[in-house]
């Protein structure tokens, strides 16, 4: 009898396993942040969890940038979208919601400074903010500072309190006298910081002082500070959370499937990036779909609800927001955007758009109910069946919420959806020209306009979706294998939505990138280079639109070195290069090297002719100075200066050889073959020179170095044949020995890498085997990365942790495998 309890009992363990497998697996692709709403570097909405409901959505910086959803079933709620957000209430407010003065000093002031008894008389008084650019409204450009702010207090028994603080460098707070916060270092926002326990023992009623010392140790420097209260939501204890049962990730959708109690419902997000209709690719309409059905044969009632902050509008919470309710074009709107629409006024990385509008809008036929409240209030109101009008007009941190009834739901699933859309009205600025987006180009478009064509297209661009993302999963299963696929559909979206489609006063296409989380450059040439190979596929004009920025900027005067940029400025101004340091051979080489892949790609040199002049003075540049690199930065600038980098030689070698192909191309047979002769003595000298046995070396005759030779994937995709098959051999041959759990390390200076790199450096290998033992450690990183934001293309391959980047362009990079087999078929 025990013996058959015992059995009986693995059965169960092993039917119990067997399910657990089967729920895991149902969940589909693993990311380390699912895209949502993808369109441009400010449009841009991510899921930073496995599930939708795990937290609130975000900007890919980090930002929350809510959407929240929730479904009714016979009058039973259930949240299958977002997470409650965090949101507060001054009680000693920040430069950003009002204007503040403070009492400070350079000076140090001695004992005694920050209690509520010392004399401050013989300070300054200041507004804050405190810092030296031309943001601040007080300056301080000394080592030190010391800020005193008092306030008053009617009830002094308050609880969820947070330091909002902004500060560079060190910094020490007290309250009253006694310490509430110190840290080492400096951040770039405003962080909220708990100090409730701290700050309950130093309040009291009446008179109070806050009491900062902030220490200046390297770059910038910055003060700005306050206190706040965590505000809670309404009581709504009585919605349940949906049970996700998978969620899917194609090239331009993203699909979540819940059980809601008696009723299934199934989401997809759909970002129509279409790289072959230029027209839809910039239109800035994502659909939100909901079908729902019955689960149990019976019919139910069902609404569902969605919610968008106001956020999505506004670089900083606390910023005013202007919001109004209307119907156009058969369609329901709400629209938000900030009072101040200081177009085009910021420039940087980690910031978000706070000029233009957001949409909300959804077909009025389905009968349609949307208002406009508080996020405390939101959500309750929907529950509760309260009917809302849009009474609120302005304010901060405020709620777009739709309600699309679906009525009885049976069997046949019923389907409804939501456009959600922004209208940056100017997207950057170029060479000091405000420049609209392509969509508006000819200014005789205005967002209505779109949202009536996004509604009237609905079903006609679904279609092309699912079409698109089937074929390119297809093709990319055939290039490289199932994990490999996978990889590019996380990489797809992503890598279109860090650029800005936008028209030249010249006539000519702009595809302008962001380096997201790095310097917020835009168009940068290191960045484009990467990227190219998702363009290079489906549409070459966009990667020409990668290039001719760079090309207009030496052509105009307005860059006259001997070489080409790094960047055009910092997003979104492009008026000029902003990186402090050139990377002359680096971005020399990837202008030609790209101009050539588009010639390969087309079929002929037509755009390569039409820059030749400026092509041929680069290519001189590469002659002289390209072989044996100096002291210089290439793309992977986080590394440090390095000289006589070997793989940077190849990319000048490699370049040289492009254009001898392009020379070739034109008619150039003379200067083709003084160029392809140059590039071919090099490659033997480069043997030479970097040879140590087994591989080759980081820097040219330091034995016992390595490094990816990731640059000669040119060389073979493009049919160069500069360098011997034997050096790809060896090559690959010895980085299989030289992996970690998450990689191939990128030189041997440290343990990190680059995912972008490592599959083109898995592209030399000469069989599918070798190739997926390089590649199949980056499908891991994507997957099982502790790292959770939009993937990083720097990683640490020891343990998957991301070091830096996240959300960047780069990840186009990883359907070079794809470009491999879509050029071989060209030339077949």
């Amino acid at each position: 009898m025990n013996q058959f309890k015992h059995t009986l009992l693995q059965v169960y363990s092993l039917l119990l396993l067997c399910c657990t497998v089967s729920v895991s697996l149902a969940q589909g692709q693993k990311a380390p942040a699912y895209p949502l709403i993808t369109h441009d570097p400010y449009f841009s909405i991510w899921s930073f969890s496995d599930q939708l409901t795990a937290s609130p959505t975000k900007h890919w910086t980090g930002t929350d940038h809510s959407l929240t959803g929730l479904i009714q079933v016979d009058g039973k709620a259930y949240r299958f979208l977002g997470q409650d957000e965090k949101y507060y209430q001054s009680i000693v407010a920040a430069s950003d919601e009002e204007n503040y003065s403070s009492r400070y000093t350079e000076i140090n002031p001695g004992k005694g400074w920050n209690t509520l008894q010392f004399n401050d008389s013989d300070w300054k008084t200041g507004a804050g903010d405190f810092g030296d650019n031309k943001d601040a409204q007080t300056k301080w450009t000394s080592k030190d500072l010391w800020m005193r702010r008092t306030f008053s207090l009617t009830e002094a028994n308050l609880s969820s309190l947070y330091l909002k603080i902004y500060h560079d460098d060190n910094v020490e707070v007290y309250l009253n006298g006694r310490k509430i916060y110190e840290k080492i270092g400096w951040n770039s926002k405003f962080e909220y910081v708990d100090i409730a326990n701290a700050a309950s023992k130093a309040l009291k009623k009446g008179e109070n002082v806050l009491a900062i010392h902030v220490a200046n140790t390297a770059g910038g420097q910055w003060l700005d500070v306050g206190i706040v209260k965590e505000k809670l939501a309404a009581n709504v204890s009585t919605i349940a959370t949906a049970i996700q049962k998978s969620v899917n990730i194609t090239a331009t959708q993203t699909t979540y499937t819940f059980g809601c109690g008696k009723a299934d419902l199934t989401v997809t997000f759909t970002s129509p990036l279409l790289m072959d209709d230029l027209n839809l690719l910039s239109r800035p309409v994502s659909y939100i779909t909901y079908r729902v059905k019955s689960n149990d044969g019976a019919p139910h009632d069902v609404k569902v609800y969605m919610g968008a902050s106001t956020d999505i509008a506004v670089n900083t919470q606390a910023q005013q927001v202007s919001v109004q309710q209307y119907n156009a074009n058969n369609l329901s709107v709400l629209k938000a955007g900030t009072k101040s629409q200081s177009v085009l006024q910021k420039r940087g990385d980690d910031l978000r758009i706070d000029w233009g509008y957001m949409y909300v809008a959804a077909p009025s036929a389905q009968g349609v109910q949307q208002y406009v409240s508080t996020p405390e209030e939101a959500v309750s109101i929907f529950n509760s069946g309260k009917s809302a009008g849009t009474s609120v007009t302005s304010g901060a941190h405020l709620t777009l919420s739709t309600i699309l009834p679906l009525g009885k739901v049976g069997n046949v699933a019923k389907e409804q959806y939501i456009m959600l859309g922004y209208d940056d009205i100017y997207s950057v600025q170029y060479f000091g020209q405000n420049l609209r987006p392509w969509w508006n180009q000819d200014e005789n478009q205005t967002i209505d306009k779109q949202l009536a064509l996004a509604a009237a297209e609905y079903k006609t661009v679904l279609g092309k979706c699912d079409a698109f993302d089937k074929k390119m999963y297809s093709d990319a299963i055939k290039a490289g294998g199932e994990k490999y696929a996978d990889l590019c559909k996380i990489g797809y979206r992503q890598s279109i939505a860090a650029h800005k489609l936008v028209k030249s006063p010249q006539g000519d296409i702009l595809f302008l990138s962001k380096e997201n989380y790095s310097n917020g450059s835009i168009n940068t040439v290191d960045v484009t280079y990467p990227s190219a190979p998702l363009f290079l596929i489906y549409n070459p004009d966009l990667l020409k639109g990668m290039l001719n920025g760079i090309f207009y900027y030496s052509e105009s005067g307005k860059w006259k070195k001997p070489f080409a940029a790094h960047d055009l400025g910092t997003y979104p101004l492009a008026n000029g290069q902003t990186y402090g340091e050139d990377m002359p051979v680096e971005e020399s080489g990837n202008m030609i090297i790209l101009t050539a892949a588009i010639a390969k790609a087309e079929g002929n040199a037509e755009y390569a002719k039409k820059h030749w002049q400026t092509l041929s003075v680069w290519a001189d540049y590469l002659l002289k100075e390209g072989f044996d690199p100096a002291n210089q930065l290439c793309t992977d600038d986080f590394a440090g200066h390095l000289a006589r980098n070997t793989n940077l030689s190849v990319k000048a070698i490699v370049g040289i050889g492009c254009y001898a192909m392009l020379a070739e191309e034109l008619g150039e047979k003379e200067t083709a073959e003084k160029f392809r002769n140059s590039a071919k003595q090099m490659v033997a000298k480069w043997q030479q020179l970097a040879d140590d046995g087994d591989h080759y070396t980081l820097v040219f005759e330091k034995k016992g170095t390595w490094s990816q030779k990731y640059n000669l994937v040119w060389d073979k995709l493009l049919g160069l044949n500069l360098f011997p098959k034997e050096v790809y051999a060896k090559e690959v041959k010895y980085y299989l020995t030289k992996q970690n759990a998450f990689g191939l390390p990128l030189d041997s200076r440290k343990s990190y890498t680059k995912s972008d790199w490592v599959i083109w450096t898995s592209v030399l290998a000469d069989n599918q085997k070798d190739f997926e033992a390089i590649m199949s450690p980056m499908y891991k990183f994507a997957t099982q990365t502790p790292s959770r934001v939009p993937i990083s293309d720097w990683h640490e391959t020891t343990n998957g942790k991301m070091v830096g980047f996240q959300a960047r362009s780069v990840v186009g990079g990883y359907f070079i495998k794809m470009l491999e087999a879509t050029l071989a078929d060209k030339k077949n």
